[in-house]
């Protein structure tokens, strides 16, 4: 078996040696062969320099440099594109995400799945953002039909066969996990232990975790669209019965009072209009964003002696 490893790298010069140490102990008994591939997604630090010297110091090593930050998402993909192997492990550069632990995603793909999520026993992060992290799973599990997947992550093994599915995507907008779906239905997951961040803090927090959810709703889903819908169907259902109310009072009583009632109707409806207006904007501004010809990466240089 042949493996590459990608690992998106921002802000983690001070890591890098020790995780492919960690790696270089790993990966000789789990493949025949191997690579590492290290995006820098656009790092203010030096990591791009410890990348060219890892490279330089271990054939096994490659190194590519973004032109500017992308996303994690965006070098990931730009990391799995480049990979050569039949196997690819995805996993984080701040070392939460053990090496030693990939034997055991491995061993549950060649069960005979195509996706293998390596779950942490327990997360080691703010209660707030396991809360928020959760919810956002169990979103993306549901838009990608995979209800029995509640934990994606940013750790996990899958057969690059699957890049077939999503060869022609372009566009600014990248969830790596939604793509895999495109490809196949057969994911599982497998409990592994996760080291606490020794150097430095998380790039994460809650209001990118929204983001994240929001590009979620708005890049790979129509689920907000039939909720703006079933929303309108309601209120003009709910319309119909308050002009039925008008009549029946107008023809018994002569009369119809209220004018506090007839106006919260009006602003009610108002509200369902903009709230739906809202909705399709945010397609419309996804649908320019794709449009645009702006690219998911741009890749600056790389170790293997190309200049694109």
């Amino acid at each position: 078996m042949k493996c590459s490893v990608v690992i998106p790298v921002y802000r983690s010069e001070h890591t890098l040696d020790f995780l492919i140490e960690r790696l270089g102990a790993a990966l000789p008994s789990l493949a025949a062969e191997y690579e590492v591939v290290l995006v820098n997604d656009g790092s203010p630090d030096n990591s791009w320099g410890a990348i060219e010297r890892l490279a330089r110091q271990n054939s096994w090593v490659r190194g590519i440099n973004l032109m500017r930050n992308y996303g994690q998402h965006n070098a990931t993909l730009c990391g799995i594109r480049a990979a050569r192997y039949e196997v690819i492990f995805v996993m984080d550069d701040d070392l939460q995400n053990p090496p030693e632990e990939m034997p055991k995603l491995l061993a549950k793909l060649n069960e005979g799945y195509d996706v293998v999520y390596g779950v942490a026993r327990k997360r080691q992060q703010a209660w707030y953002k396991s809360l928020v992290s959760a919810f956002l799973k169990r979103a993306i599990a549901y838009i990608m039909g995979q209800q029995a997947v509640r934990d994606i992550g940013a750790f996990k093994a899958f057969r690059a066969d699957l890049r077939k599915s999503f060869d022609s995507f372009n566009g600014p907008d990248v969830l790596v996990d939604v793509l895999l779906s495109w490809g196949t239905n057969r994911f599982a997951s497998v409990t592994v232990d996760e080291a606490p961040r020794t150097v430095g803090k998380s790039n994460y927090n809650l209001v990118k975790l929204i983001k994240v959810f929001l590009l979620v709703l708005t890049s790979y889903t129509t689920v907000p669209l039939r909720f703006a819908s079933i929303l309108g169907f309601l209120f003009t259902l709910f319309g119909f019965f308050v002009l039925l109310y008008v009549l029946v009072t107008y023809f018994t009583a002569g009369s119809v009072e209220g004018f506090p009632f007839l106006s919260s109707i009006v602003a009610i409806f108002s509200g369902a209009q903009l709230f739906a207006l809202g909705i399709i904007g945010e397609y419309l501004a996804r649908l320019f964003d794709r449009s645009s010809g702006r690219k998911t990466y741009t890749i600056s240089a790389t170790t293997d002696g190309e200049s694109r």
